[in-house]
C-alpha cells in the first residue's frame, strides 16, 4: 500500500503494526521503527512529554523556526498517532482521553467501576437509562445505581442490584468500602458470598485468623458465622446473601479462594469456559460460576429452568436475550433472571467476556 505525501516529507510504504500508514520525514522513519505500535506506553509517554511544551495550542508549531522544524515534525507525527488511538480504540468505543493505554495494562475488572458507557456520558440525555425491570427479569445498568450507607457497616456505601422486592430469593449488592471501613453481619440464618472487584479487604473470623482478599478472590461465609471485612484504603465488592435452606446432617464450611485457582470444567455441547467457585456437594444451596466467552462465542442451549440467576458482567460486552427482549450489555451491568425465563448470551467486541453468575442448587424446588 503506497501513501502519497506532500512537500519535503518523503514518500513511504512503511506500515505500522497498528495498521496505519504515516507520512514522516526521513529523520523520523527510525522513530516509526522504535515505536511501531501507536498504542504502546512508550510512545504515549513520549508524546505527553513533548506536549508539555505547548499543551494548548499545537498549531503554533507551524510558525516554528527552520532550526527546530525536525523536532516539531516529530511532535506532529506523534500527535497523529494519538489521534489514531482516539478514533480506533481497542474495544471499538471512543476513548474518553486522548492518551490512553491498552486495556490489558489496566487492573482486572476495571471496567466494572469504569464502564465504557458511564453515567457521565448520559448527563446530556435526561431521563435516559438502559435499565429495565420486568416481571421475570431485570437489567440494572451503572447509570441507575443508587448508593447509600449500608446498615451496620462503617464508611461503606451500598447499591442493591437484586432483592426479594423484585421477586428474587436472594440479594445482590455492590459495597464500596472507603478508608477505615468495616462490614456488618448479615441477618440471622443468612449466608454470604463476597467477591472482590477492586482494591482489597481483610477478612477475619472469630477464630482470629485473617485472610487478605485481593481482586478476583472471594469468601463464602455460612449462616451465623461471626466475621468482619476491613479495608484501610478502598475496595469494591459484589456480595450475594440468601437465607440458608437447611438440609439435615449437612453443614457448609467457610471457603476462601480465587478464580485462577479453580479448574476449568467440562461443558458438554458448549464452547465457553466454566469455573465453579463453591463445592457442588449437598451442604451448599447455591453456587457461583465464572463463565468466559471469546468474541463471537455464544450459548448453544437457549436455557429455560427453575433456577434463579444473578449476573454481573465483569469484562467485555455482548447481547443477552431475556424472554422476548434482547439487550446489549457491557462490563458493569447486572442482570436478574427469574425461574423459567428464556435466556441466551452471545459475546461481541474484540475482547473476552467474563461474567459472574449466582445459581441456586442442591435443593428441591418444592
Amino acid at each position: 500500500m503506497r501513501h502519497q505525501c506532500n512537500g519535503d516529507v518523503a514518500r513511504t510504504t512503511e506500515q505500522t503494526t497498528g495498521g496505519v500508514v504515516a507520512c514522516a520525514p526521513p529523520s523520523l522513519r527510525t522513530l516509526s521503527l522504535a515505536f511501531p505500535n501507536p498504542h504502546s506506553g512508550d510512545a504515549v509517554t513520549l508524546c505527553k512529554t513533548l506536549l508539555k511544551i505547548n499543551p494548548r495550542n499545537p498549531r503554533m508549531l507551524r510558525s516554528a523556526s527552520d532550526s527546530s522544524r525536525p523536532f516539531h515534525a516529530l511532535l506532529l507525527f506523534l500527535l497523529r498517532w494519538a489521534a489514531v488511538e482516539l478514533a480506533f480504540g481497542e474495544e471499538g468505543f471512543c476513548s474518553a482521553s486522548l492518551f490512553t493505554t491498552d486495556s490489558n495494562s489496566q487492573p482486572l475488572y476495571w471496567k466494572v467501576t469504569n464502564p465504557t458507557l458511564s453515567p457521565t456520558h448520559l448527563q446530556d440525555l435526561p431521563g435516559f437509562t438502559r435499565s429495565v425491570y420486568k416481571r421475570d427479569h431485570a437489567l440494572i445498568a451503572p447509570e441507575s445505581h443508587v448508593f447509600s450507607p449500608l446498615p451496620d457497616w462503617i464508611n461503606t456505601l451500598g447499591a442493591y442490584l437484586i432483592s426479594p422486592a423484585m421477586g428474587a430469593h436472594f440479594t445482590m449488592y455492590l459495597a464500596k468500602m472507603q478508608e477505615n471501613s468495616k462490614s456488618g453481619l448479615p441477618p440471622k440464618d443468612v449466608e454470604r458470598f463476597v467477591f472482590v472487584i477492586q482494591g482489597s479487604a481483610v477478612l477475619s473470623n472469630n477464630s482470629g485468623i485473617s485472610h487478605k482478599l485481593p481482586v478476583d478472590s472471594y469468601a463464602y461465609l455460612p449462616a451465623n458465622v461471626e466475621h468482619t471485612l476491613k479495608c484501610d484504603k478502598t475496595a469494591t465488592l459484589i456480595i450475594f446473601e440468601r437465607r440458608y435452606v437447611i438440609l439435615e446432617d449437612h453443614y457448609p464450611e467457610q471457603i476462601i479462594g480465587s478464580t485462577d485457582k479453580q479448574p476449568l470444567l467440562e461443558t458438554p455441547g458448549e464452547v465457553f469456559e466454566l469455573r465453579k467457585l463453591l463445592p457442588t456437594s449437598a451442604p451448599y444451596d447455591f453456587n457461583i460460576h465464572i463463565m468466559d466467552f471469546q468474541p463471537g462465542e455464544y450459548l448453544n442451549v437457549k436455557e429455560v429452568h427453575y433456577n434463579q440467576h444473578g449476573l454481573l458482567l465483569l469484562e467485555g460486552q455482548g447481547i443477552y436475550r431475556l424472554g422476548d427482549s434482547w439487550y446489549p450489555i457491557q462490563a458493569g451491568d447486572a442482570i436478574w433472571m427469574a425461574p423459567f425465563v428464556p435466556q441466551w448470551y452471545a459475546a461481541l467486541g474484540k475482547t473476552r467476556s467474563r461474567y459472574l453468575l449466582y445459581k441456586d442448587v442442591n435443593r428441591n424446588p418444592l
